[in-house]
């Protein structure tokens, strides 16, 4: 972390501090704009905190940013200080690497099958075996959008072999080597610069599920889309253990309660996506539909996903085992 980035999770971490104890208020830490239409991550924010406030817990919610970047937020839950953040799977990978498995590009058929494997597989809990040790657990996994697609600036991608001289954003070093397998390369840029490497050409796209060029404003660069279905386009959302551990029965189950109607309202909005690829059309964004070789040669190139040094082979069988087929 930056000298700036610790100084100011410090200033907001003193500040979370002085607000009062978290029995007072549960802090909910969004990670995009709140619209009900265009995010799935906030349909279950929302969903989440009007349970709790009609059931007796007061919930507030926080616009992203407002607490802090999702570093600062992972080190307020694990510490204490945040009750609630929507945040990248990823950000637990550093906990245990388990995780990853949501992330291993086409080995998921659909959402119901991620689902399987979560919660009658049982890897939701064998997750939070692992994270809650660090203070942190997994309360929730949600859909943002249709399967992850490829986004770029420059030009139409039809085939594994278009990938070629394209420089993606990139999440972590694992994307970089799916970029690699696919005959591009990667750099690893953070969201909030994400407009300005795009326009400027350190980044020429990214991978993300259809709705985000339309919900963050990209469209004016973005021009092309590839409708890829590479991974279930999922995000988190992470608790902190102390304060979850600390609730009495009543308030536990509704916390619980609150999840699982949130979770339900995700997977509802889930089936509304379909449109989206017509509205990014709208905005004049080009739209490759592969056909069956093209995506059959996009997960014959992933394989090296499959066997790199972020999830051990053990690892991976259990999410196979997990989904039931």
């Amino acid at each position: 972390m930056k000298p700036a980035q610790f100084l100011n999770g410090a200033i907001i971490a003193a500040a979370l501090v002085l607000a009062g104890p978290a029995s007072a208020e549960v802090k909910i830490a969004l990670d995009s704009p709140p619209n009900l239409e265009a995010s799935g991550s906030y349909v279950w924010a929302n969903t989440f905190s009007k349970y709790l406030n009609e059931n007796g817990m007061e919930a507030e919610e926080y616009q992203r940013g407002a607490l802090g970047g999702d570093d600062e937020l992972f080190d307020q839950v694990s510490q204490g200080l945040l009750e609630v953040s929507m945040s990248p799977l990823n950000i637990v990978g550093s906990l245990d690497s388990l995780i990853y498995g949501l992330r291993l590009p086409y080995f998921f058929a659909d959402q119901a099958e991620v689902d399987r494997a979560l919660f009658e597989g049982g890897m939701l809990e064998k997750i939070n075996e692992a994270t809650t040790k660090s203070g942190v657990r997994v309360l929730a996994v949600n859909n943002v959008g249709q399967a992850t697609g490829i986004f770029n600036t420059k030009k139409p991608v039809k085939s594994v072999a278009d990938m070629a001289g394209l420089r993606m954003r990139a999440l972590d070093e694992s994307q970089i080597e799916l970029y690699k397998a696919w005959g591009a390369s990667g750099t690893i840029v953070s969201w909030a610069e994400v407009p300005n490497a795009l326009q400027t050409g350190v980044a020429d796209g990214y991978l993300n599920p259809a709705f985000v060029p339309l919900l963050f404003g990209h469209t004016d660069f973005i021009k092309h889309y590839t409708d890829a279905a590479i991974a279930p386009a999922l995000r988190i959302t992470i608790v902190s253990e102390d304060w979850y551990q600390g609730l009495n029965d009543k308030d536990r189950a509704t916390v619980d309660a609150a999840a699982d109607a949130a979770t339900k309202a995700n997977r509802a909005w889930l089936e509304t996506q379909d449109a989206v690829l017509g509205k990014l059309e709208e905005a004049g964004v080009a739209i490759e539909r592969l056909d069956q070789e093209a995506r059959d040669a996009f997960r014959a190139a992933s394989a090296p996903a499959y066997e790199s040094d972020l999830m051990t082979p053990e690892q991976i069988q259990q999410w196979e085992a997990a989904k039931g087929n």
